[in-house]
C-alpha cells in the first residue's frame, strides 16, 4: 500500500519522515521542515576547488560570522540606498504635503529604520544558520526587495499610489517571512515582529499622504 504523502514549502514527504524525492542520508528534517545538502550549501558558499572542498558539493559554508556579516550589511545597503533617495525629496517635495495625524519628525526614521534593518538581517541569518538555503529565507529575500522599492516608489516617483501598492506586497511578505520564520526558529520570527509592526504603522502614513494629497 503506497505511503501517505503531505506536501509542506513544496517538498513532498513520506509517512516515515523523509523526502519523496531524496534517500534519506541526503534530506534533513530540522524542526518538521525538510532540506537537501544541495539548500543547505547553496547559500555564502565557497565553490572553487582551490577553496573549501574539491567540488562544489563538498565545500563548506563560510563563517557564521561573516554570514551574519553580510545579512546585516545587505540590510542596511538597502536602507542606505533608500534613505539617499529619501534626501533628495525630503526637504523639499515631501515639505509641500498633508501629513497624516500621527506622523513623527523626519529625525526619527534614520534611527528607527537602522536598528530594524539589524534585527532583519539577524532574523535572516538565525534561520540560514538552520537551514541554509530555503524556501523561508526566499521569502525574507523577497519581503527585502519590497522594502528597497518603497522608498524609489515615493520619493523617487513622489507617487504615494505606487507607493501603496509596493507597502501592501511588504507587508504580505513580511506576514508570510515571519508565519515561515516561526516554524524553523521563534527568535528569528520575534526579530520580525518590531518590523512588522512598524511597517504597519507605515502603511497608515502612506495611505494617509494618498489621501490627504490626491489630486
Amino acid at each position: 500500500m503506497e505511503s501517505k504523502k503531505w506536501w509542506r514549502f513544496g517538498t513532498a514527504l513520506t509517512a516515515g519522515n523523509t523526502c519523496a524525492f531524496h534517500p534519506p542520508p541526503q534530506c534533513k528534517c530540522i524542526e518538521g521542515i525538510f532540506v537537501t545538502d544541495q539548500e543547505r550549501s547553496r547559500v555564502f558558499q565557497k565553490s572553487g576547488p582551490n577553496d573549501w572542498g574539491s567540488s562544489p558539493r563538498s565545500s563548506l559554508p563560510v563563517s557564521p560570522v561573516l554570514a551574519l556579516v553580510g545579512f546585516v550589511g545587505l540590510c542596511l545597503l538597502v536602507g542606505a540606498v533608500g534613505g539617499t533617495i529619501t534626501a533628495g525629496s525630503i526637504h523639499l517635495w515631501y515639505q509641500t504635503l498633508h501629513a497624516p495625524p500621527g506622523t513623527p519628525p523626519n529625525w526619527v526614521f534614520g534611527p528607527v529604520w537602522t536598528a530594524l534593518y539589524l534585527t532583519i538581517g539577524v532574523a535572516g541569518w538565525r534561520v540560514w544558520k538552520r537551514l541554509g538555503a530555503c524556501r523561508p529565507l526566499q521569502l525574507w529575500g523577497w519581503q527585502l526587495a519590497a522594502n528597497a522599492l518603497w522608498a524609489p516608489a515615493f520619493f523617487g516617483l513622489r507617487s504615494p499610489a505606487v507607493a501603496m501598492g509596493v507597502m501592501v506586497a511588504l507587508l504580505i511578505l513580511v506576514a508570510f517571512s515571519i508565519r515561515a520564520f516561526r516554524r524553523v526558529d521563534r527568535a528569528a520570527a520575534l526579530l520580525m515582529v518590531p518590523y512588522g509592526l512598524w511597517c504597519l504603522y507605515a502603511a497608515y502614513l502612506n495611505a494617509g499622504f494618498l489621501a490627504l494629497n490626491h489630486p
